[in-house]
This record gives structure tokens, C-alpha cells and sequence, in this order.
């Protein structure tokens, strides 16, 4: 069990003295894929560049970017969606319009099939999720972190009555993965279009059992 909660600070072990990793968190830089090379998560200009944390002895990861490491997900969903050999690309943060022409909000991650011709033959869509936290982190950890590591390493966390943050699991799924899936995938169901979902395999084990069905399974087409 971790003394401090930090697991990766802008995509390394926060105790890391290599070349890159100092390199990464000098210019607040993200490994993982992010829209633009910095991380952005919770502030453009102040990012607060915790990928993971600790919980125990397991990992629990609080930004979705991070599960965008070398697109193991999108290959994954696009095996789940298109046929074998299809080619395919991603798009992010795509915006979703109900029949009304209102926002239904954005999907993290569409998925398109296309010919050889470029046509668009297919697509299916991606929702990311990581956990929420309770409890201080940035002011707490993060920024004594940023300001002076080797102090911050040196420190007896353990004794120092500073209360780790949590992974909060249940509002995570109930309060925003869950009307999520059920807000979007009922425009997406309606449209006859799948929908993957790429979570932490913490975040995974707090979930109820879900049924399985062959992933060739016809949906209907409205």
C-alpha cells in the first residue's frame, strides 16, 4: 500500500528520474493521447496531471485519457463493431443531437467503417469512463508534489494525517456512467448502432454481473 496516493504524474511514478519522465512533467505533457500534446485535464493552464492514484493495493484511474494508451480500446471496440479486415478510424468528442435537434451531449469515441473508396459504410460509438474522487488532491498532494518532489518523496505521508482521496465507484456508475448509457444509447439503439464502453478493471469489478451476448447479435434498425 502506497504511503501518498500518486500513481502517475503525468504519465510516470512520480519517483521516476528518468530523461522523459522529467521531460514530460517539466513541459505538463501527456502520454496518452490527449487531443493536443499538454494534459488538459481540469485546467488548460493548470492541469492537474494525476493519471492514477492508489487505492490500497489496487489502481484507480481518474482521467479518461489515460485509457487511451497506444488505442488498445479503439481496436478493441472496432472489433466489436465492424467485421474483420474493415477499415476503420476514430473521432473524439463528437457532439450527439437528439431528434430535436438539442444536445444529447458528447461521445467520447466514434468509431468509422469506410471502403476503399473513403465512404463511410459503418460506425459505432465509445464512452470512456474513469472514476471520480473524494477528498483534496491538488492542493493537498499534487501541487506540494509540483513544487518540491524530493521533499514530497521524503515525506512520511503515513503519519502526516493527510487524508488520501478515495475512488468514489457508485456515483461514478450510478450518477454518470448509467444515464449516460441510457440517454445515448437510446438514440444509438434507434439508429441500429453499437456502443462499447472501456472502464478500469477496478471501476469493472464494482459493477453488477452483466449479461453476456455473442457480439454478432443483430440489433434492430430503426
Amino acid at each position: 500500500m502506497a504511503k501518498q496516493p500518486i500513481a502517475e504524474l503525468f504519465g510516470f511514478p512520480p519517483e521516476s528520474n528518468t530523461e522523459e519522465a522529467e521531460r514530460y512533467r517539466r513541459n505538463r505533457l501527456c502520454p496518452y493521447n490527449n487531443k493536443v500534446p499538454n494534459c488538459t485535464k481540469d485546467s488548460v493552464t493548470e492541469p492537474l496531471g494525476v493519471c492514477t492514484i492508489f487505492h490500497g493495493d489496487k489502481l484507480a484511474t481518474i482521467c479518461p485519457v489515460r485509457l487511451r494508451q497506444d488505442w488498445i480500446i479503439a481496436e478493441q471496440a472496432a472489433a466489436f463493431f465492424f467485421m474483420e479486415g474493415t477499415r476503420w478510424t476514430t473521432l473524439v468528442e463528437v457532439r450527439l443531437k437528439d431528434k430535436f435537434g438539442k444536445s444529447a451531449g458528447n461521445i467520447d469515441v466514434v468509431l468509422v467503417a469506410y471502403d476503399e473508396n473513403g465512404t463511410i459504410t459503418d460506425f459505432g460509438s465509445l464512452e470512456v469512463q474513469t472514476v471520480y474522487i473524494s477528498g483534496t488532491l491538488r492542493k493537498t498532494f499534487f501541487k506540494p508534489l509540483m513544487d518540491d518532489r524530493e521533499a514530497y518523496l521524503a515525506t512520511d505521508w503515513e503519519h502526516s494525517r493527510k487524508k488520501n482521496p478515495a475512488p468514489d465507484y457508485l456515483s461514478s456508475s450510478r450518477k454518470r456512467l448509467a444515464p449516460q448509457l441510457i440517454f445515448k444509447g437510446g438514440i444509438l439503439h434507434a439508429w441500429g448502432r453499437k456502443q462499447a464502453v472501456a472502464v478500469h478493471s477496478a471501476f469493472y469489478d464494482t459493477l453488477p454481473n452483466l449479461p453476456e451476448v455473442p457480439k454478432s447479435r443483430p440489433i434492430s434498425r430503426g
